[in-house]
């Protein structure tokens, strides 16, 4: 940026976007809000160097923020409005929260004068937004504002990274101001403690059945390389934690699984059967652990050694063995220095580790023959031999989402990218947005499977992809239900169905009408040549698929679950 510029008297609105141009943002998301019309003027003012993406509801714009943070490892960045906007937008701030993403949500608020009146669409920032975010402020002083802005990126991404939302009151927004942008704010690297180290290596010598936990925001390209060096070096099995399936490549034979909703049986007896549980970068939340039964709290069976880049997740709900609190980056660095023995007495173990992963995955053992023309572990099984290494492959929350968590092998950021986006906090709608942020920004393939319910919270943002020349191949299964509650439901109360049930619309139309191509499959076989047509095609496609209701998980049926609930009612 022109220093003579800098110090030249602009709106603050302008010196916000050029605070984040020095922090290198390249596309803002939002909704745009007659409270900060002078950040949009600012977004005109610099629009050669930065890129305000238009949404159509805050809800998505939040979950193309929170992707691009994910995808980036930098601090993604939504612009919403005050009241309706910024309570649309929260589902957005929970994901990035829970999910460890850094991502700068900007509120436009009502002006100074009207403050604490109850004004138009005025909200409490501080009390919404206290519980689901690292850091919440507000910005009264617009000379202020680089202070504010480097703040926000360095709470954003330092420790566990998360959300921050700084507020901005009209009136401030259109202060002439001469301030200059702050510089670039890195991470802070925290080291591991070579004493617990030693400590760590130690343990790893006197186990038998040793199994690695890896997962949670904060890993870099760099950091999974170092993994898989250090699982290399000792030939540990490694389990990716839920959703987080990219962080060690899952062609790798030392590749054990995913643990998560619908873990892998054989993976859970590994679990329990293990004698040392090495946890690197997950929090170990209720997903992973199985409701916290799989790794029992607070004090597991196994030996536990937890490293986390927070001091504040350690020994929060687990008590660990050894609590090591360390960067991703730089602990993985440090571990894969870690001297290993010639030999190690797990090599079966982890032989055996993989094979069991090998098996759960092979579209022959899909498990019990499900109704209906589609076979969805062909499905995946197809969609693994098409895509190119570099998509990025996008979900929601749904029942749904488990046959591409089982069945696709994600090749893992220690190949340079990030290659899964997906909510850990269980929201649904973040698919279509997520895939939509990833085909603007990154250029890459980009590959979503949605369920109808799930696709309807925030399908409308394909006409963002259509507007930004960006295409994103969608497959939407459609049962006609909420599938993951009608399943609880049968679960809980069989046979009381009440709330699940969907009466959709015209999935093709409706695509069509948003600018993407569009096609109904009905049997396996029709799959791969729409899925070539969708490859090759200049706009994006949705590609509808009807399922049989009874299609309802990986391992059984609907009719399964409810006779089983019966079952248990009878004794």
């Amino acid at each position: 940026m022109n220093v003579s510029t800098m110090n030249t008297p602009r709106l603050a609105g302008h010196l916000l976007v050029e605070c984040l141009i020095e922090q290198g943002v390249t596309h803002a998301f939002g909704v745009p809000g007659e409270s900060y019309l002078a950040v949009l003027d600012g977004f005109h003012r610099h629009a050669d160097r930065i890129r305000f993406v238009i949404n159509r509801q805050e809800g998505g714009a939040a979950f193309m923020a929170e992707a691009h943070g994910k995808l980036t490892g930098r601090p993604g960045v939504c612009f919403v409005t005050r009241g309706p906007g910024a309570t649309n937008a929260s589902i957005g701030v929970h994901t990035a929260f829970q999910d460890s993403t850094p991502m700068v949500l900007f509120v436009g608020d009502v002006a100074s004068d009207c403050r604490d009146r109850e004004a138009f669409q005025e909200v409490d920032f501080f009390r919404f937004f206290g519980p689901l975010a690292k850091r919440v402020e507000r910005i009264d002083d617009a000379r202020r504002i680089p202070e504010y802005v480097a703040r926000a990126f360095a709470t954003a991404l330092n420790g566990r990274p998360g959300p921050v939302v700084l507020v901005l009151p009209e009136d401030m927004l259109t202060h002439p101001v001469e301030a200059a942008p702050l510089p670039r704010v890195e991470a802070v690297e925290a080291w591991s403690d070579p004493g617990a180290l030693r400590q760590l290596r130690e343990l790893l010598l006197q186990a038998q059945r040793p199994l690695v936990l890896a997962g949670g925001g904060g890993w870099t390209p760099q950091a999974a390389q170092a993994l898989a060096r250090f699982a290399e070096n000792w030939q540990l099995p490694v389990c990716n934690t839920f959703r987080f399936q990219d962080t060690f490549d899952n062609h790798h034979p030392l590749y054990a699984g995913d643990v998560g909703l619908g873990i892998n049986p054989a993976l859970a007896k590994r679990i329990q059967q293990a004698d040392l549980l090495i946890a690197i970068g997950p929090r170990l939340g209720e997903a992973t652990t199985g409701g916290y039964t799989l790794i029992e709290a607070p004090r597991p069976r196994q030996k536990l050694v937890h490293i986390h880049s927070s001091a504040e997740e350690l020994n929060r709900v687990y008590q660990a063995d050894l609590a090591i609190c360390a960067s991703l980056s730089a602990a993985a660095r440090s571990l894969e220095v870690l001297t290993a023995p010639p030999q190690v007495p797990w090599a079966d173990w982890a032989q055996g580790c993989h094979a069991d992963y090998l098996a759960n995955i092979d579209p022959a053992n899909g498990g019990v023959q499900l109704p209906g023309e589609i076979d969805l572990p062909q499905v995946i099984h197809t969609l693994q031999r098409l895509l190119p290494a570099d998509a990025v492959l996008t979900n929601g929350a749904g029942n749904f989402a488990s046959w591409l968590h089982r069945f696709y092998r994600y090749p893992g950021l220690a190949r340079g990218l990030k290659t899964q986006l997906a909510p850990t906090n269980g929201a649904m709608g973040y698919g279509v947005p997520a895939g939509v942020a990833a085909a603007i920004t990154t250029g890459r393939t980009v590959f979503t499977i949605a369920g109808d319910g799930d696709f309807l919270m925030n399908g409308q943002e394909l006409a963002t992809a259509t507007q930004y020349g960006a295409k994103s191949i969608v497959l939407l299964l459609n049962n006609g239900m909420y599938g993951t509650i009608r399943m609880h439901q049968e679960r809980e109360y069989p046979a009381h169905v009440v709330g699940s049930s969907l009466h959709n619309p015209d999935f093709c139309a409706l695509a069509r009408a948003y600018g993407y191509a569009a096609e109904r499959v009905t049997r396996t076989a029709d799959w791969e040549p729409a899925l070539r047509r969708a490859l090759d095609a200049p706009t994006g496609t949705l590609i509808e698929m009807p399922l049989d209701p009874q299609v309802i998980t990986t391992r059984g049926t609907l009719d399964a679950i409810r006779q089983a609930a019966l079952r248990r009612q009878q004794t």
